[in-house]
């Protein structure tokens, strides 16, 4: 089938290269001079396990191919809105400024049958008030939201754990044209559809409501555990221990148990803010108001971070070298949006500590923001000399790969603050090391 996808961001790039590895003709189309330039050398413009190899692969077979011209998109059966959603200027509300410009520069060039599928994350509502100026060409509107974490991109689109389809419907089921397009992202999808994945069909609001209430879902379950962190570290329980505990129960589950400095990126934090704004514009602020103190939750664990930080380093940081390992938000990605890990950093250095940071993949993007830290690739030189240690992103380089005994042979001061409670506390003790955890003893 021929596809478009409109917006080459983390989204649309990925949804892209990967719709042309199970076959699709896709074309990627943005207003990124750039990102078009790299994108269509096969050059992926950011990290992510497995989009080099499938983008690769997509333009050498001539399936795949990225263009800034909207026109291109013309003769596409299925167009996909990727772009981004941040949260607006100011407030917590959503910008759907390039969701509306996507569907505006998109109508031209649409013909009767046409499939136009929303993958952004929107408030609820926005795929109803998009409708009409879709159908107006005689194209169909659906909502088919993502579901992506990163670091896992490329398998959660070639292999999702479920589908959704959000299509016209009447009294809560599918009319005749939903079907018919609920029948069209069947054959976009065969690969999983011919896997028995979860293929969900459902009306506009519930698919805009999937998404964004299971990001909400997920912050609660982190913020909570941090709460927790937050009660052990005034009694002396151990929050790890306590995960394990109530995660042994089916109904709970340990995953998104691990406290820590909290979670960021470009999806978690945008979103709940969002979610909240659009439920106070339904009148229904109350009904989400705990997504605030979630948040809330979720911002004090940074500043635990930099004070557990403080405290090992006897009440001050000012002029010590403190190594911190982690800019990405995350593992397995070089998102800084949002990051804990760079907030951490930032504010030491701002306490006046010479802060050096290194990470496997998002060294470049750190240093773009924030040019004010110094950063090192390799591991072992970043370590030499350092006064303090503070784990603020779990990569393998140092939850698993790192020695604490060698560690110890390279630093200044035997001090580890594990931010993300991914360490071997006995080990990196036992290494002589003064170790600091979040909520742990």
């Amino acid at each position: 089938m021929r596809l478009s996808v409109i917006g080459c961001g983390y989204l649309g790039a990925v949804h892209a290269a990967a719709m042309a590895s199970i076959g699709h003709e896709v074309v990627g189309i943005d207003v990124d001079e750039r990102k078009i330039a790299s994108l269509s050398a096969g050059d992926a413009p950011f990290f992510e396990p497995g989009l080099q190899e499938i983008l690769t692969e997509g333009i050498a077979s001539g399936r795949l191919s990225f263009t800034t011209d909207m026109s291109a998109a013309k003769g596409a059966k299925v167009h996909f809105i990727g772009v981004g959603t941040p949260q607006q200027a100011g407030g917590y509300a959503a910008d759907l400024t390039y969701v509306n410009a996507a569907v505006d520069g998109l109508l031209p060039y649409l013909s009767e049958g046409d499939l136009v599928a929303g993958k952004s994350t929107v408030p609820v509502g926005t795929a109803a008030n998009l409708a009409p100026r879709v159908a107006e060409t005689g194209a169909t509107l659906v909502w088919n939201p993502e579901f992506l974490r990163e670091g896992w991109a490329v398998q959660d689109t070639v292999d999702p754990d479920r589908l959704v389809a959000g299509v016209p419907s009447e009294d809560g089921h599918p009319t005749t044209e939903g079907e018919r397009c609920a029948d069209v992202l069947r054959e976009v999808y065969h690969t999983a559809i011919a896997k028995d994945t979860p293929f969900i069909v459902t009306d506009y609001a519930t698919a805009e409501l999937v998404k964004v209430s299971a990001n909400a879902f997920l912050a609660t379950k982190i913020s909570f555990i941090n709460a927790m962190a937050e009660i052990a570290e005034v009694t002396g329980a151990d929050v790890t221990t306590l995960a394990d505990a109530i995660g042994h129960d089916a109904r709970i589950g340990r995953k998104f148990l691990g406290a820590g400095i909290g979670f960021g990126g470009g999806c978690l934090p945008k979103d709940i803010r969002a979610f909240s704004a659009r439920a106070e514009e339904l009148g229904k602020g109350e009904s989400v108001a705990f997504l605030r103190e979630v948040d809330a939750i979720n911002l004090r664990r940074r500043d635990r971070a930099v004070d557990l930080t403080v405290t090992a380093l006897d009440g001050t940081v000012y002029n010590k070298n403190i190594t911190v390992l982690g800019a990405a938000f995350k593992p397995h990605s070089d998102d800084i949006r949002d990051s804990p890990a760079l907030d951490v950093a930032v504010r030491l250095h701002g306490l006046g500590a010479k802060v050096t940071v290194t990470d496997p993949a998002a060294i470049e993007n750190a240093r773009r923001i924030h040019p004010q830290l110094t950063y090192v690739e390799d591991r072992d030189q970043a370590l030499t000399g350092a006064d303090a240690v503070i784990v603020v992103t779990e990569w393998d380089e140092w939850r698993r790969q790192l020695d604490p005994a060698h560690a110890a042979t390279l630093v200044a001061g035997k001090v580890v603050v594990d931010g993300r409670n991914c360490l071997d506390a006995t080990a990196w003790r036992r290494a002589g090391f003064t170790y600091h955890g979040m909520g742990r003893p």
